[in-house]
């Protein structure tokens, strides 16, 4: 019986592969990861379940399941409360080191939607009595279960996006984001960016470094060019450093840097902030620009946040999608519930 799921599972695995392969900078790499594991677990369930006779004539052995079967158990019953204390305790922690900005609230926020989802909107559904009313909370808790799935495939294909197995590509091109300057010096944020880049470069010594970003309120100079002094401080050579002055968003990042290369199918490779790559690597699809993405690391509590940031960026860039799959569930919801 488990040579079904086994091919299942390898089925799965090629979609995966080939989505990898083909075109990763899409939410189809999170939901054929998704599959790929629900279709190995399922598999593992069949052989345990075949072979079980020979397997638990062991002590050990069946300790072994019966310890990670309540492992995982205790871990899924678990995972609500753990993430909205993790993101509450990281929403504190971004306010304190830095600030009380409407940005640095999301967080926090999005712990406080998810404990009320979890705890207090159940509660909702029995007061609702009339047809109007259910079909108002089931619409609202469908749209909410359809976003908080969303969110979970866009961090797998987020993740998914930053795996990397080799540093050397063979890039003509290293296009380094910029993210705001404090006066003529990097941040924290953006030395990381840059440090990244050099990194790539010593991988790819043919490649040039497109440093990308104009000059925007309070900024003594271009980031483009206060990146360049950076990176010619850490020992980069002027030649190997090209400037796009003119960008003030990751969309112009991209379009802009595009027009500065020469050559007309180079091999790009795109460096910004872990959370930030695969939204720019979703722009970058739009735009017909074909490159792959690195990450700069960050603090763990700036990640959570801008997660959910860069998560609010995607739905701006694909919402008309989601609200055509939302509105044709929220109408077989309402001819289901008043038939």
């Amino acid at each position: 019986m488990w040579q079904i799921p086994f091919f299942a599972f390898i089925g799965a695995l090629c979609i995966f592969a080939g989505i990898m392969f083909w075109e990763s900078r899409t939410l189809w790499s999170g939901v054929s990861f998704f599959w790929m594991m629900a279709s190995l677990a399922i598999l593992l369930l069949f052989i345990i379940g075949q072979y079980s006779e020979w397997l638990f004539r062991s002590n050990v052995i069946t300790g072994i399941f019966v310890f990670v079967f309540l492992v995982v158990a205790i871990f899924m019953l678990a995972f609500p409360l753990i993430a909205i204390i993790t993101f509450f305790i990281e929403g504190i922690k971004i306010i304190r080191h830095e600030g009380l900005r409407p940005a640095n609230l999301l967080s926090m926020l999005f712990s406080i939607l998810l404990c009320s989802y979890v705890v207090i909107w159940p509660m909702m559904g029995g007061l609702g009595k009339g047809t109007f009313s259910t079909v108002l909370y089931v619409i609202i808790s469908f749209s909410a279960l359809y976003m908080l799935a969303l969110l979970v495939i866009y961090a797998f294909s987020a993740i998914l996006n930053l795996i990397h197995l080799r540093k050397r590509r063979n890039a003509d091109y290293i296009v380094v984001l910029g993210c705001g300057v404090m006066g003529d010096r990097v941040t924290p944020l953006l030395a990381a960016r840059i440090d990244k880049g050099i990194e790539l470069l010593k991988y790819n010594p043919n490649a040039v470094l497109i440093m990308s970003g104009g000059q925007g309120p309070g900024e003594d100079a271009s980031e483009s060019e206060v990146m360049a002094d950076y990176a010619m401080q850490k020992g980069v050579d002027a030649t190997k450093i090209i400037l796009e002055r003119k960008s003030v968003s990751t969309e112009e990042n991209l379009l802009f840097s595009r027009e500065l290369m020469e050559k007309e199918n180079p091999r790009i490779v795109l460096v910004t902030t872990a959370y930030h790559v695969f939204r720019a690597l979703i722009i970058a699809k739009q735009q017909k620009i074909r490159c792959v993405g690195f990450g700069a690391k960050t603090k763990w509590y700036f990640t959570l946040n801008a997660l959910i940031r860069e998560f609010a960026g995607y739905l701006r860039l694909s919402w008309k999608i989601h609200a055509l799959i939302l509105g044709i569930a929220a109408a077989i919801t309402a001819i289901v519930i008043m038939i």
